[in-house]
């Protein structure tokens, strides 16, 4: 019931609640087992059990209510830092019930779990020794148990998720149209098949500011973006298609710009909007941005089900659009930056073997809400100056690489900020970076350090409970406005113009631009 990073409504609460309970008992049962095997086994009169049982009935009676009460109460106050509208506090009141039956049903799971290694070691005895019969048993039952779970159960379930989001990839988005600018994919002259690329492929290219628009807001001239993109149907391999959006950047004459991104999208092809848009009017149009799909399923399935092909999708693109790159003559070229957000992130980094691979190879790179696992990120984090907090780490002095939660962060007490220049722009409160299978045993250093300012002072890491919490408030990452969790807005801005530092752009115009992707 203690406060995580984010609001949980209350039937995620029950949940995690009852998943707690089932691991506090199983806890409590392997206690008792190691206590019985070490020789103690108390033998309490009836009336000592009867006060043992009295005591324990009077502590849960008071114990109970008042976590739910308090429970409803840090609810509140997490909801009032990242800025959500106040639940119905009576809801918890349901939180007990749906809490222990979920903690029935893992108990019950387990229990049938033990019954067939019984059985399975009663019909060994027939045929060799005690000990032999139980470790046979307990191998056939691990061995069954990964076999459902990792075969049929989740290879079913994965191909009729795969399935069902091919299928709704055939759709598109309301009040978005087919392109009919050369500079954009899926265009009539395009090479790339409207159809072919994809719901969110669709979105991106159909989307974004026209030149005229970014005049209004910059004052002054600006060229049409560049927006090209391949889908996942359109080649049989991730090398195949990024060989086809280096193609539509040919076609575009994208190598000729000012800027030239390349964006590694989330599972399903989507690139946000804002961040695209912000490179865009910082750009004053003169860019380009090159994306393509390259799964079916959203990012949360793909988390689960595939993390290779992330990497190798942002591998193949950024090689393929490298290597063209790098063919044009040296001061010819368009300044080369690279962005990704989640799974984008994660897959983007997967062309560079660190900080430096990313220094030596681009002119800058905006990595959004990166998720723990990103080994690239990973490393840079622990490396991290001394007394630097693993939220928002200082990297060698804020030279090239800069941690940053807000547009301010970015300033870094006015150190000296040197060129090409890295951004990763991650919150405080967002699960997506902070969750990790070490929340089970071990305290992470963002918990030991003072919390951002968006997470309740009063979060605690608890062995088991926070990874479960925080493995909930996943779920609804990004329902949160933006500046907290996982939801990137018009910072944005602020971002690229640090990372770009066009030439005569001020403060005023980042303002301008903020307020236009804040509508």
């Amino acid at each position: 019931m203690t406060p995580s990073l984010l609001p949980r409504a209350w039937y995620l609460q029950a949940v995690a609640t009852g998943i707690s309970v089932a691991i506090g008992y199983g806890i409590g049962c392997l206690a008792a087992w190691l206590v019985r095997k070490c020789g103690i086994a108390p033998d309490y009169a009836a009336r000592t059990r009867r006060i043992g049982w009295w005591s324990l009935a009077i502590v849960a009676a008071v114990a109970v209510p008042t976590f739910l009460i308090l429970g409803s109460w840090w609810q509140q106050i997490v909801r009032d830092l990242v800025g959500v509208e106040r639940i119905n506090r009576a809801n918890y009141l349901l939180i007990l019930l749906i809490a222990l039956a979920i903690a029935a049903l893992i108990l019950a799971i387990a229990r049938g779990i033990r019954a067939g290694t019984n059985g399975l070691t009663r019909f060994g005895l027939r045929y060799v020794p005690a000990p032999a019969a139980r470790l046979a048993s307990l191998v056939v039952v691990v061995i069954l148990g990964a076999l459902v779970v990792n075969g049929v159960v989740y290879q079913g379930l994965i191909g009729m998720a795969n399935r069902s989001a091919q299928a709704s990839d055939h759709s598109t988005a309301p009040n978005v149209e087919q392109p009919q600018i050369p500079e954009r994919s899926g265009s009539p002259a395009s090479a790339e098949a409207w159809d072919s690329l994809g719901r969110e492929g669709r979105t991106f290219v159909a989307g974004g500011p026209t030149a005229e628009q970014i005049t209004a807001v910059t004052g002054r001239p600006a060229r049409t973006p560049i927006r090209v993109y391949a889908g996942r149907e359109s080649a049989d391999s991730v090398a195949a298609t990024a060989d086809l959006v280096v193609a539509e950047l040919e076609r575009t004459g994208a190598f000729d710009r000012k800027v030239l991104a390349v964006a590694t999208t989330t599972g399903r092809g989507w690139v946000n909007s804002r961040v695209a848009s912000s490179l865009e009017y910082t750009a004053e149009g003169d860019s380009a941005i090159a994306a393509m799909q390259y799964s079916f399923l959203p990012s949360a399935l793909s988390f689960i089900a595939d993390r290779d092909t992330p990497q190798q999708a942002g591998r193949a693109l950024f090689e393929a659009v490298h290597t063209a790159w790098e063919a044009r003559p040296e001061g010819s070229r368009p300044k080369l930056v690279t962005f990704g957000e989640s799974l984008g992130s994660f897959g983007g980094q997967g062309a560079f073997s660190g900080a430096q691979d990313m220094l030596a190879r681009t002119d800058g790179a905006l990595w959004v809400g990166t998720p723990n696992f990103a080994p690239q990120w990973a490393q840079i984090t622990a490396d991290r100056d001394a007394g630097s907090p693993e939220r928002l780490p200082v990297v060698d002095g804020g030279t090239n690489v800069r941690f940053a939660a807000s547009a301010s962060d970015l300033d870094l007490d006015g150190a000296p900020w040197g060129t090409p220049r890295i951004v990763y722009w991650q919150h405080a409160s967002d699960p997506i970076t902070w969750w990790s299978f070490d929340l089970l045993l071990h305290q992470p250093d963002w918990l030991r350090e003072p919390l951002g300012a968006d997470v309740d002072p009063g979060m605690r890491w608890i062995p088991f409970v926070t990874f479960w919490q925080v493995t909930m408030d996943m779920v609804f990452s990004a329902d949160v406005p933006a500046g907290h969790g996982h939801t990137f807005g018009p910072d944005a801005a602020n971002m690229w113009a640090a990372i770009l530092h066009p030439e005569g752009w001020t403060d005023a115009d980042t303002e301008h631009v903020r307020a236009v992707l804040a509508e």
